[in-house]
C-alpha cells in the first residue's frame, strides 16, 4: 500500500478509535461527516459520494463505521479486484478490523496493522492468507506473476495438500506454510529468465533487470520495440523481470522510449548526461562520439548501470541498430523505480468541474490522488482538499495565472507528478490554453526550460459551467450555441463586440463567460443591447449562480429584463436563441430549452 489512507469518522463515537488508527498509520488523515464530526484534517457533507470519490481516486479507505455503509457507497464502482485500493470496516469499539475489498492490494497486511494497534481482531477471510500465509495471485513489491490465471488452480491444490516444488529464491513465500517436495508434479519458480508457466507452473520474475537506451530523435519506436524484445529473447531474459526503462534525460520525450516503456508495462527513469558519466570506467562500449555530442560516453550501458547501482553488473552489453541502442543490467534485489534517476515529470492539467464531488470525473479524481502536488487557485485547491491531503500545495491569486502555469511546468519538469487545477473543463478559459502557449513559447520569448518542454502533458476534461447551468435549467443548449467572454483584459472590446454581432446574426445561444466585475459594469449592458438586436425581448434568459455548490441559485429572466446588478463574476448566463423556450411547470419550476426542430420532421411526416 503506497498511498495514505484516509480514515472516515462518522459520529462523534468513532472519534477516539480513529484517532488511535491514525497514530498508527503514519501519513493517514481523519475525514469528518461534517455535521457530526467537524474540525478534523478533512471534512465532507454527503458520505457515500465522499467514499466514491475516494475509493476511485486510488485512496485506501478504513472506515471506522458499519460494514454496510461501505458497501452501499462502493457497489456501483466496483470493478477490477488488481487495481482496488484497500477498503476496512472498523467497528466502533475497535474489537473488530474487517479487510472488504483489496486483500490482494494491502488490505489484509492493513488490517492487521490496524487490528495490533487497537488489540483487535483483523477478520482476513481469504483462503491463500489465512491457509498458506500468502496470496500467491498478487506477489509483493518488486515481483511480477507471469501466469496469474494459473494461481487460483494451483492454490486450490495446495490446499488440499498436493506437494509442490520451490525452484529459485523468492524469500516473501513462506516454506512453512507450503508443502514442498524435492520433486513434484506443481512448480513455483523463481528467476529473471524465461520460464514457460502452465497450469502447473507457477513463475515469477524478481525485478532485477534494467533496460537501458538510446536513440536517435524520431527513432520510429516498433525499431525500438523490436531491438529491446529481440535482446531481452536472445538472452533468455524474462521481459516480466524488467524493473524500468532508463536513459538519458534528454530522450525523455522521445516518443519511442515512452512507448517501450509502456509496452514492457514499467516506468521511465532519466539520468543527466553528468550522472551517466559516472559510470565511464564500468562501460564495455565507451564512445568519444556520444560524448561529443550529449557529454556522457554511453547512453544505454551507462542508464542501465547507474540504475542498477554500485552492486548491480552489465548483464548484456550495448547492443545497437540504425536509430536505436540497448543494454541490459542486472541489480542484486528488486529495483524500486521510486529510488533510482528521476521520472519524466507529467502535468496533469485537471478540471474538477463545478465543485460538487460527484460533477468531478474518475480520471480527474485519479490524476489529483497520483500527483505529488497541485497548483492552482487557493478556492479550487480548497474544494478538491480531500484528494490532495498530504500534498504541496501552491496556491496562486486571481490575475497570476501565467506564475501559476509556468510554475506547474517546471515543477513538473524537475520530474514531478503535478496537478494544475482548474474549475469546469481546464480547456474552457481556464489554464488548458495557457499551458500549450508556454510550451509553444521559445524560452527566450518567454516560454519554459527544455526540461519543462519534455514533460508528459495529461488531460483531464471536466463539466463547464455552460453544461452545468443548462443541464440545471433543462437543455438551453439544445441547439447551435457559442461562448463569449465578456472580459477585455486579455481581449480587445472591439473584437468581442464583433463576436457578439456574428452570434447575434447567426440566431445561437450564447453562453457569456466573465459577464461583469466590480470595476467592469458595461459590457453584459452592451451585449445585452446588441442580441436584443436580433431576437425578441422575451428570449429566455439563464443565470445560474455558485453551480454545483453551497448556495447554488439558477433564476429565469428575459433578455429585456436582464439587469447588470443581478449578475456577478460567479454567474454564468445563458441567452437563448430565438427559437428556446421557457415553461413554467405545474410545480412552479421553469425549465427551458432550445429545441432541434423535431417538431417540424414529425408534421412533415404526418
Amino acid at each position: 500500500m503506497d498511498a495514505t489512507a484516509a480514515i472516515l469518522v462518522l459520529t462523534p463515537a468513532a472519534e477516539p478509535v480513529a484517532r488511535r488508527i491514525a497514530a498508527a498509520l503514519p501519513g493517514a488523515t481523519l475525514h469528518g461527516l461534517a455535521h457530526r464530526v467537524p474540525g478534523l484534517d478533512v471534512s465532507f457533507a454527503e458520505t457515500l459520494n465522499h467514499i466514491r470519490a475516494l475509493y476511485q481516486a486510488g485512496t485506501p479507505i478504513v472506515g471506522v463505521c458499519a460494514s454496510g455503509i461501505l458497501i452501499r457507497a462502493l457497489a456501483a464502482v466496483i470493478e477490477d479486484k488488481r487495481s482496488e485500493p484497500p477498503v476496512l470496516a472498523v467497528s466502533e469499539d475497535g474489537a473488530s478490523v474487517v479487510p472488504l475489498l483489496g486483500g490482494h492490494r494491502g488490505a489484509n497486511s492493513l488490517a492487521r496493522q490496524v487490528a495490533d494497534a487497537l488489540d483487535g481482531h483483523a477478520a482476513v477471510t481469504t483462503q491463500g492468507d489465512t491457509a498458506l500465509g500468502v496470496a500467491l495471485d498478487s506477489p509483493p513489491k518488486g515481483w511480477w506473476l507471469a501466469n496469474p490465471q494459473d494461481a487460483k488452480g494451483i492454490m486450490a491444490r495446495l490446499l488440499t495438500g498436493e506437494p509442490v516444488t520451490l525452484k529459485g529464491d523468492a524469500p516473501w513465500i513462506s516454506r512453512s506454510r507450503l508443502p514442498l517436495a524435492d520433486k513434484a508434479e506443481m512448480e513455483i519458480v523463481a528467476s529473471v529468465e524465461a520460464v514457460a508457466p502452465g497450469a502447473d507452473r507457477l513463475v515469477y520474475h524478481p525485478r532485477r533487470l534494467v533496460v537501458g537506451v538510446g536513440c536517435a530523435r524520431g527513432c520510429p519506436a516498433e525499431e525500438l520495440s523490436a531491438l529491446v524484445r529481440e535482446t531481452l529473447a536472445g538472452a533468455g531474459l524474462a521481459e516480466g523481470a524488467v524493473a524500468l526503462v532508463a536513459t538519458l534525460d534528454l530522450k525523455a520525450d522521445e516518443a519511442a522510449v515512452n512507448a517501450l516503456a509502456a509496452q514492457l508495462g514499467v516506468p521511465l527513469r532519466v539520468f543527466t548526461a553528468a550522472r551517466l558519466e559516472q559510470e565511464a570506467p564500468r562501460l564495455a562500449n565507451p564512445s568519444d562520439v556520444v560524448f561529443a555530442e550529449v557529454g556522457c560516453h554511453g547512453v544505454s550501458e551507462g542508464a542501465a548501470l547507474a540504475a542498477t547501482g554500485a552492486d548491480g553488473s552489465l548483464l548484456v552489453e550495448k547492443r545497437k541498430t540504425a536509430n536505436a541502442t540497448v543494454a541490459v543490467a542486472l541489480a542484486p534485489a528488486p529495483v524500486d523505480p521510486a529510488e533510482v534517476g528521476r521520472p519524466r515529470g507529467r502535468l496533469s492539467v485537471i478540471g474538477i468541474g463545478p465543485g460538487r464531488d460527484d460533477w468531478r470525473t474518475p480520471e480527474a479524481s485519479r490524476l489529483l490522488a497520483d500527483a505529488d502536488e497541485a497548483v492552482g487557485y487557493s478556492l479550487y485547491l480548497d474544494i478538491v482538499a480531500p484528494l490532495i491531503q498530504g500534498k504541496q500545495r501552491h496556491a496562486f491569486p486571481l490575475g497570476a495565472e501565467e506564475e501559476r502555469v509556468r510554475f506547474a511546468l517546471e515543477r513538473a519538469g524537475e520530474g514531478r507528478s503535478v496537478a494544475l487545477v482548474s474549475s469546469g473543463d481546464a480547456g474552457i478559459y481556464a489554464m488548458g490554453a495557457l499551458v500549450y502557449e508556454l510550451l509553444h513559447r521559445d524560452t527566450a520569448e518567454g516560454g519554459v526550460s527544455d526540461a519543462a518542454k519534455r514533460v508528459e502533458v495529461v488531460n483531464a476534461p471536466g463539466i463547464s459551467a455552460l453544461q452545468a447551468a443548462s443541464a440545471r435549467i433543462g437543455a438551453v443548449l439544445g441547439h447551435d450555441f457559442c461562448t463569449i467572454s465578456l472580459s477585455d483584459l486579455l481581449t480587445p472590446w472591439e473584437a468581442i463586440e464583433q463576436r457578439l454581432k456574428a452570434a447575434a446574426d447567426g440566431d445561437f445561444v450564447v453562453a457569456f463567460y466573465n459577464p461583469v466585475s466590480k470595476r467592469r459594469r458595461t459590457q453584459l449592458a452592451a451585449a445585452r443591447e446588441i442580441l436584443l438586436g436580433g431576437r425578441p425581448a422575451d428570449t429566455p434568459v439563464v443565470l445560474g449562480y455558485n453551480l454545483g455548490r453551497e448556495g447554488e441559485t439558477l433564476t429565469v429572466t428575459t433578455l429585456g429584463d436582464l439587469r447588470v446588478d443581478d449578475v456577478d463574476m460567479l454567474t454564468t448566463v445563458l441567452v437563448g436563441s430565438s427559437a428556446s423556450r421557457a415553461v413554467m411547470t405545474g410545480s412552479g419550476r421553469p425549465f427551458v430549452y432550445t429545441p432541434r426542430g423535431y417538431a417540424k420532421r414529425i408534421e412533415e411526416k404526418l
